[in-house]
């Protein structure tokens, strides 16, 4: 982004995250919370990945959202080094085994490193988590989190009603 002070970090392990990843970044520009996207690989560059996450505090970000594929050791060990909220996105990469080796691999970190883990491939959630985070600091991004969520419910309610109009019924409306 510009330079505007950066609240979030979107690291991936690689760029073939990308295509995943970025839809955290569509969500973080749509609720105006500026962020900053990279590449951090804790197999490849694990030097980079502990400078990452041990200074991210220090330069001003407030959550880090972390993508890996395969054994996806990138938001757990990123959440080894900092004391800010960690949310893991776990990828269905090339190299993966239909996606569960990094859900359990993120999921399942041990007591005492939690990570925030969202649905194989959901970043979009990630960064609505991160937004969430934020809002709760953030009084304009916490109204932007409350109208957001007041438009899913609004959604809902329209679809129940083209269905009731559609002739199926429905008990719990009366």
């Amino acid at each position: 982004m510009s330079s505007i002070q950066p609240l979030v970090g979107i690291i991936m392990g690689s760029d073939s995250d990308l295509a995943v990843m970025q839809d955290a970044a569509a969500v973080l520009k749509d609720f105006d919370i500026p962020f900053e996207l990279t590449v951090v690989s804790a197999h490849r560059t694990p030097l980079r990945m502990v400078a990452y996450a041990s200074k991210a505090k220090e330069r001003g970000l407030k959550v880090i959202i972390a993508g890996a594929g395969g054994a996806a050791h990138l938001p757990g060990m990123v959440a080894s080094l900092t004391t800010l909220p960690v949310i893991g996105v776990p990828v269905k990469s090339s190299n993966s085994m239909d996606g569960w080796d990094s859900v359990l691999s993120i999921l399942q970190m041990p007591n005492g490193i939690p990570v925030a883990t969202v649905a194989l491939n959901a970043s979009r959630n990630a960064g609505i988590l991160a937004a969430t985070i934020i809002g709760a600091f953030d009084k304009t991004v916490g109204e932007s989190i409350a109208a957001y969520k007041k438009n899913l419910e609004a959604e809902v309610l329209k679809k129940a009603g083209k269905l009731k109009d559609g002739g199926w019924s429905n008990d719990f409306d009366h």
